[in-house]
């Protein structure tokens, strides 16, 4: 299956150097480029991609105002946030508006390709380089109630979500749970369906703002 990709970043170069670097693999086709957050939102729903690439400084509309409306539409496509600034603003704002996936502008190619082939297999990437900050700064949170979870999600379910929030894989979650991959597959869609979450990622963030996750 072709991955229907759409890059939106307001230097040209840039979006010639992703294209080049996208557009070359055999599973991925780039289906439009945009130049702002509103041009990006605009192409996402005409063109349908799976991922959207999205810078998250652009004029007009920011790619952080862009991520939250397209999480609004009826079938949104994932978005992997890109970004030269290693800030928190960045990194919580794209991921708490929906994004998928964190990276920064200079990582590297393969690990562009990466996330944007997790992220159509319905995971999650954040940028290594950000990913331990990105567990302590809710490793910190006074978690919120985590009742309303409890309620919602069966007890195999909770301890999935918690394998989650280690950073596991789906194959890891089933070795370390003894359950076969498929089953792990089947519960992690029904924890964001139950959720109401978009993302593998949102996942991790919900289970440590609600003291889900493992404290160590």
């Amino acid at each position: 299956m072709t991955i229907r990709v759409l890059i939106a970043d307001d230097q040209q170069a840039v979006r010639e150097a992703l294209i080049l670097t996208l557009d070359g693999e055999p599973d991925i086709e780039v289906v439009g480029e945009a130049a702002d957050g509103a041009e990006a939102v605009h192409l996402a729903l005409w063109r349908r991609p799976d991922v959207v690439v999205m810078d998250l400084r652009m004029p007009y509309v920011d790619g952080i105002a862009a991520i939250r409306q397209l999480a609004e539409v009826e079938t949104p496509p994932r978005v992997l946030a890109l970004t030269t600034f290693d800030t928190d603003e960045y990194l919580f704002g794209a991921l708490q508006s929906g994004a998928s996936g964190f990276l920064l502008k200079d990582s590297d190619p393969e690990l562009l390709l990466e996330a944007v082939r997790a992220l159509h297999g319905g995971h999650g990437l954040v940028d290594p380089k950000v990913t331990t900050r990105l567990i302590h700064r809710f490793a910190r949170l006074s978690p919120a109630s985590a009742a309303d979870a409890r309620q919602r999600l069966t007890t195999r379910e909770l301890e999935v979500l918690r394998q989650l929030a280690r950073g596991l894989s789906n194959a890891e979650i089933a070795r370390a749970l003894t359950i076969e991959e498929g089953t792990v597959k089947t519960h992690v869609a029904s924890i964001l369906r139950k959720l109401g979450l978009p993302s593998r990622v949102r996942a991790v963030i919900y289970a440590y703002e609600h003291g889900l996750a493992p404290r160590d």
